[in-house]
């Protein structure tokens, strides 16, 4: 049989189709590996600078020295109890945060459905502010007040969004109503503080690295741990939640128990980074469009959300302390707030309102 004639067979349009499909599949996971390679590039290098620039500088011979034990006792105080520890914080913020957006914009189909603008790093700062205003609380108890305002914020806006069933425009617009209550609150506890008091409350609210320590690395590292398995483990059901309800539930999946849980996660994760260093402002809202425009497969892009995270959070704490002009440092969420401010007018003038 001729090859014009083999291709114009059913046998032969099954096999050029199949041929077409692997060829794409290898395209993909071509695509999806250079994209990781870049973005991990990226993190390390990035990572590499935070660790040898500042008012100490070192070189990376000395930094690795620091790190394996060497002798060099300067050295080794700034790399590994200075340095190390708010490096380390960084990314894993970066990870909280570019996971909690891509969960939320993925289940709730909506790119404006980020923990920042749908009130749960608001509910978060709430309690945050609460705890240091009115009970003079400090290091854990303000991360734990945190995480309790988030979480309320977060169950709050379930209920309030449910109608026979959770959709994503309802999530959203209550989140926004909740955002600015919080805000209210925020505000009034700001206006009936000691000075003092307040600057604290507000380099906090801006989102900070400079809170960084070993314990406080641990408590999110232990976090993550825990949340990042359960987000791999219903990655799929959202994929297949993402077909839509009527579908996803022939395949025997529930539509509502997936979505809870989803959310369920986003939230945890959105408060657990906010409680170590604050509301790092539009990192979520920004790593997953990111990171699914590197990739351009209409996946979750879950791995590459995170990275983008990481970058994002430890290229502008780079930046805020030792790129600014006039040897000005500020907190990490002014350099991630420039950023993300800008984007979204982007996202509202070119009318992009849906989502993976």
């Amino acid at each position: 049989m001729s090859a014009g004639m083999l291709e114009r067979s059913p046998l032969g349009r099954h096999q050029v189709a199949a041929a077409g499909l692997r060829a794409a599949r290898r395209r993909r996971r071509t695509r999806r590996t250079g994209v990781l390679a870049v973005l991990v590039a990226l993190a390390l290098s990035l990572s590499g600078a935070a660790l040898v620039m500042g008012d100490f500088p070192l070189s990376l011979g000395q930094v690795l020295g620091a790190l394996v034990g060497a002798e060099d006792p300067s050295a080794r105080f700034i790399v590994v109890e200075l340095r190390a520890p708010r490096l380390l914080l960084a990314v894993l913020v970066g990870v909280a945060f570019g996971l909690a957006g891509a969960l939320f914009q993925s289940v709730l189909r909506n790119p404006l459905a980020s923990p920042d603008i749908i009130g749960i790093s608001q509910g978060a700062s709430a309690g945050a502010v609460a705890a240091l205003l009115l009970g003079g609380l400090s290091g854990a108890a303000v991360s734990l007040s945190a995480l309790g305002g988030g979480s309320l914020v977060g169950l709050l806006l379930y209920a309030v969004a449910w109608r026979g069933g959770m959709t994503g425009h309802r999530f959203v617009l209550s989140g926004i109503g909740v955002a600015y209550v919080c805000a209210a609150v925020v505000g009034y506890l700001l206006t009936r503080s000691e000075v003092n008091q307040a600057q604290v409350a507000l380099r906090w609210m801006a989102g900070s690295l400079a809170q960084a320590e070993w314990g406080l690395v641990q408590v999110l590292a232990g976090a993550l741990a825990l949340l990042v398995p359960l987000v791999a483990l219903v990655a799929r059901r959202l994929d297949l939640l993402l077909l839509g309800d009527d579908q996803a539930g022939g395949l025997g999946l529930r539509p509502e128990l997936v979505r809870a849980a989803v959310i369920a996660l986003g939230v945890a994760l959105a408060c657990a980074a906010t409680a170590a260093a604050g509301p790092v402002a539009f990192v979520a809202f920004v790593a997953a469009p990111v990171a699914r425009r590197l990739l351009s497969d209409g996946s979750l892009a879950l791995a590459e959300s995170a990275l983008v995270g990481v970058v994002l959070v430890v290229g502008a704490d780079l930046l805020a302390q030792h790129l600014l002009p006039g040897d000005l440092s500020v907190p990490v969420g002014v350099v991630t707030g420039a950023i993300g401010g800008p984007y979204l007018i982007w996202l509202m003038s070119t009318g992009r309102t849906a989502a993976r």
